[in-house]
């Protein structure tokens, strides 16, 4: 077939294509600890209009809302002229509309939505009427559940071999193509290239794939290949962030490459047809008029919801006096409803915002483990190591425990003994069965026993931590007697996805270690001697006691791993307001929650049935980094990260560039998962949580087998009759120096292509008011001049 082809390209052209190819994919993270991922990581260099002709070209994704929704909330004065203008002069496209008028016309008509261009698979299918798409999608995923299995399945196929390898081996053995009419597919792929990059060159080759078009065209089969290459990009970003590499995503795309091969051999008909995609790939990605328009009603929408937080920013400030208890929580979305309730119990509670795994870049391994699992953002490497685990009498007592259980699992579950299980030991289970059916199971996250830094550490290491972690969360002066430092993390029942409620910040594992250590830090005298030679001095009755905020029920555990003498006084009232918060906390979020009172939400946590025990972090749209000053009082609606910064205790602004640079880039990641399940499920979403089945312990399928499907179920951001999760990109603001904000984001180019390419947007803050709007190349417009004009 190859010289049919008038395209050529250079093998190194070739490989480049492919590894941009990978290089545009998101990682989706494994269920033991998912974590939100910007699916448009791999396109933050572009614009949302030219992402937009990208996926449609490679996925055939919208990534807007349908206009109707636009359309109801400008009937609903949500959205006003004054916004859709804004949107209007904001956008520098030649092709957006000339005036308000003809923006306002096009409201009414809804785009086609747009077509991926075809696989050889996709043309196949309508020549033969033989679903290939449906059949690679079926045999790939049998082949990579086994492959990439983490411990569910009793066996792995082809053990030790890398997944190129693995794959072949499977593949000449498996007929399901040759039965499916795929005559001589095994032997195709026998003869195959050994290696990944020679198969991708001889497949590129006979199918012509060259020059422009060749980067799309690969796109477009990784995509195809769905949450699996999102699993293989994950195995990459895992690898280097170690300082390695990973092969993994090259070797899916040989392996889809071949398969095209295999197809376009023996449908020679549809070469015509394929000669035409392989034209369109080679076009130029450049955006239509319409995707330029739903673009401009996007940035309408975000304009609208910052109209009305400006609104609420710049509370009157508290006298200043020495708080009762200071609380510090993760910047996490959710922890401003509770924040909001513990701030009303009196005025001597002071809050504050910071990253829920409090600045300590740990690894830990819990009680009757060896897997050491990261609790720390995913952009970041662990240097700290710490562990529960006891004396070696209790632990191999936990271990026996633990295989026991093990054996048991796997003798309920193998082929021939699930029988014999049914029959002995079946009726035993009718009572467990009862009790989880009626929400009556165990209930509250269970505590780890005290955790400890591996190795220990050296009295200057001590106060250099929390010296760095302190002048972080801008707390070196004006402490409580009582300072609690609280993690975060969700009891969820019968949820593949529980660690998605977890903290994000903690690689979706809870608070609780990072808190239970840090506190245990600050209560040291090694500490605080030290702390006093770098000028910062704690008083002596300041307590730090750790505890953790169950999400789902609103309840805060405490851990007493300090004396606390004679603060148990302070510890008893802090229980009092905490439980007081807890219950405004619930009746608030209850209203939102389908069929929940606030009474209910501690049954919903231990409900096996229960598709939507919390909202997680839907509907979270901008992120705050200011004194608590400017948003005390105010009802975000638990849409807000709110990190506590004080730049005028920043010298260097190292803690402003920390902040830029890993807190709003999580929070972003966060924001645009979000955003890309509700606009985008097929693609981007997790599917329906009714028909999940959990594979390798990776993620989920629908039904029995399939693509891997990355991203959220439809349940977290949907009620069952309207988004719950407003898609919106995020606002962030800082309460800092413009000059200071512009020079972090010039020494870091891939963080202000986000705010360039207005995947974020960016205000600057000062005195607790707007005062400028980023502009794309560093550059502000004075948004009190704006609010004037308007």
């Amino acid at each position: 077939m190859s010289q049919t082809w008038t395209q050529s390209a250079s093998a190194a052209d070739i490989l480049k294509a492919a590894e941009a190819a990978a290089r545009a994919i998101p990682p989706a993270f494994p269920l033991e600890g998912t974590v939100a991922v910007n699916s448009l990581l791999g396109q933050a260099g572009e614009d949302m209009a030219k992402a937009a002709a990208r996926l449609g070209r490679v996925a055939g994704v919208t990534l807007t809302q349908d206009r109707a929704a636009y359309a109801r909330q400008i009937a609903e004065g949500k959205i006003l002229a004054t916004d859709l203008q804004a949107a209007l002069d904001a956008s520098a496209s030649p092709l957006k509309p000339d005036n308000l008028d003809t923006l306002r016309a096009v409201l009414a008509r809804q785009p086609a939505a747009p077509m991926a261009l075809p696989t050889v698979a996709d043309l196949a299918l309508r020549e033969s009427g033989i679903d290939w798409p449906a059949v690679i999608a079926r045999s790939f995923g049998l082949w990579a559940a086994g492959h990439f299995d983490r411990g569910q399945a009793f066996w792995t196929p082809t053990p030790g071999l890398g997944a190129y390898a693995s794959w072949r081996a499977w593949a000449t053995n498996d007929m399901t193509p040759e039965i499916a009419g795929l005559r001589g597919f095994c032997s195709h792929v026998a003869a195959a290239p050994d290696t990944a990059d020679r198969a991708i060159l001889r497949a590129t080759t006979a199918l012509g794939l060259a020059g422009e078009g060749a980067e799309t065209a690969l796109h477009r089969l990784l995509m195809d290949l769905g949450g699996w290459s999102q699993h293989a990009r994950w195995l990459l970003w895992q690898a280097e962030l170690s300082g390695t590499t990973d092969a993994t995503l090259t070797d899916m795309l040989a392996i889809r490459l071949i398969w095209e091969e295999a197809i376009l051999a023996q449908f020679p008909e549809v070469t015509e047809a394929w000669l035409a995609t392989v034209a369109a790939h080679a076009e130029p990605i450049a955006p239509t008029q319409d995707q330029v328009i739903d673009t401009i009603l996007q940035t309408a929408a975000e304009h609208a919801y910052q109209r009305q937080l400006i609104s609420l920013l710049g509370a009157p400030k508290r006298p200043e006096k020495r708080p009762a208890v200071q609380a510090a929580f993760c910047i996490d979305v959710r922890s401003e409803v509770f924040r909001r309730a513990f701030e009303a119990q009196t005025p001597d509670i002071q809050t504050i915002g910071f990253a829920g795994f409090f600045g300590l870049p740990l690894s830990h391994k819990s009680r009757g483990s060896d897997i050491e699992q990261a609790h720390l953002p995913v952009l970041l490497a662990p240097t700290m190591h710490s562990t529960s685990q006891a004396d070696e009498k209790t632990e191999q007592a936990v271990r026996i425990g633990a295989r026991a259980r093990r054996a048991w699992g796997r003798f309920r579950q193998a082929a021939v003994s699930s029988f014999a299980f049914v029959e002995a030991a079946g009726p035993l289970y009718g009572w467990k069965l009862v009790k989880d059916a009626f929400g009556l199971g165990a209930a509250g996250l269970k505590p780890e026993p005290a955790p400890q830094i591996v190795g220990g550490l050296t009295a200057a290491q001590k106060s250099n931590i929390a010296a760095a972690v302190l002048r972080a969360m801008s707390l070196t002066k004006g402490h409580a007697r009582l300072v609690l430092l609280l993690g975060h993390g969700a009891h969820v029942t019968n949820n593949p996805h529980a660690s998605a409620y977890q903290c994000g910040a903690c690689g979706g594992q809870t608070g609780e270690v990072s808190a239970r250590i840090l506190a245990a830090l600050l209560n040291d005298p090694d500490t605080r001697a030290g702390l006093l030679e770098q000028g910062i001095e704690l008083p002596e009755d300041t307590l730090f006691i750790a505890g953790l905020h169950d999400t789902v029920t609103d309840t805060v555990t405490l851990h007493a791993d300090a004396e606390h003498g004679a603060h148990g006084p302070d510890i008893a009232q802090a229980m009092g307001w905490l439980k007081a918060a807890g219950s405004m906390a619930r009746a608030e979020r209850a209203l939102r929650l389908p069929g929940a009172t606030s009474e209910s939400l501690a049954r919903r946590a231990v409900n096996w049935a229960e598709v939507r025990p919390e909202w997680g972090l839907a509907g979270c749209a901008s992120f705050i980094a200011a004194p608590r000053s400017v948003t005390a009082g105010a009802d975000l609606g638990g849409r807000t990260f709110l990190h506590t910064y004080d730049w005028k205790q920043d010298k260097g602004f190292s803690t402003l560039e920390l902040i830029l640079t890993a807190p709003v880039v999580v929070a972003s990641w966060i924001n645009l998962q979000y955003y890309c399940s509700a606009v985008a499920p097929d693609t981007f979403g997790g599917g329906n949580k009714l028909i999940h089945n959990v594979v390798g312990g990776i993620g989920v399928v629908q039904g029995n087998g399939g693509t891997l499907r990355p991203g959220l179920p439809w349940q977290t951001i949907h009620d069952g009759e309207q988004l719950m999760h407003e898609p919106l990109r995020l606002t962030v603001m800082i309460e800092a120096p413009k000059a200071a904000i512009l020079d972090v984001l010039d020494r870091h180019a891939e963080v202000r292509a986000l705010f360039d390419n207005t995947w974020l947007h960016l205000f600057a803050i000062e005195d607790g008011k707007v005062t400028g709007r980023y502009l794309p190349g560093l550059a502000w417009a004075d948004e009190m001049k704006a609010d004037r004009a308007a």
